[in-house]
């Protein structure tokens, strides 16, 4: 884990391959060397709100940017993003939903629940890895997030 290392990308996801084309394409453009990877929807909550396997973490800053699959064990997705918009604590971290879903439904849940994106997977290597390259870049680099964005999560509890 990167203990004393801010998170700038939470990326959750349980495809193997799909994580390494992900890693890949953030190695490429210099953005790997702070993302965090978690593999279902219970982790991923765990490791926001310090919970679980998380609770003696010394790093409770939050990361820029959430980067998440809907299709995850334990916790479906789209749970994970309505506790996520519940919570003050994480309300206004951005999460782009990366999914091969194209169902009409999926996308209308998202957005309801207060996604910030929700793109599908190219099938194409080369296409899937430019766009988690233009998806790190624009939410690290272009967007601009609040100030409290940062802020440690354990000071707001």
């Amino acid at each position: 884990m990167l203990e004393n290392q801010k998170i700038e990308i939470l990326l959750v996801e349980d495809n193997v391959n799909d994580i390494e084309l992900e890693l890949r394409a953030f190695r490429k453009h210099n953005l790997s060397n702070r993302v965090f990877v978690v593999r279902d929807g219970a982790e991923a909550l765990d490791y926001l709100f310090g919970t679980g396997a998380y609770v003696d973490r010394h790093d409770y800053s939050r990361p820029k940017m959430i980067l998440m699959d809907l299709k995850l064990p334990k916790i479906h997705g789209l749970e994970v993003l309505r506790r996520i918009r519940e919570d003050e604590r994480t309300r206004t971290i951005p999460v782009v939903i990366l999914t091969s879903s194209k169902e009409e439904q999926d996308l209308m849940k998202s957005y309801h629940l207060g996604v910030n994106s929700y793109i599908i997977k190219p099938i194409e290597f080369d296409k899937f890895v430019d766009m988690a390259a233009e998806i790190g870049l624009y939410w690290l680099l272009l967007n601009k997030l609040p100030q409290n964005n940062d802020n440690d999560v354990s000071n707001k509890e």
